[in-house]
């Protein structure tokens, strides 16, 4: 998958920490349902999020440009719709 764009809403917790609510990829909006991990690297601050829809996200942040980034997306098979 190519990374690409998304917008994301935060909310600052007890901590300050800010962390991904909901985000948008193009005009589909997908409920943050819990962070299953966050990491940093030099550049970039990175969440591993379980949506609303049973689906794995990765998104990464640029600080410094300000920019959410969509890095992988896995559906879970038995969210599947027939």
């Amino acid at each position: 998958m190519t990374d690409f764009v998304i917008r994301v809403e935060c909310y600052a917790g007890h901590r300050g920490e800010e962390e991904p609510r909901r985000f948008w990829i193009g005009e589909r909006e997908v409920g943050v349902e819990e962070v299953l991990d966050r990491w940093l690297a030099p550049e970039h601050r990175y969440f591993k999020l379980r949506g609303d829809d049973g689906a794995t996200y990765i998104v990464r942040h640029d600080s410094g440009h300000d920019r959410w980034e969509l890095t992988l997306f896995e559906q879970d098979p038995s969210a599947r719709h027939s």
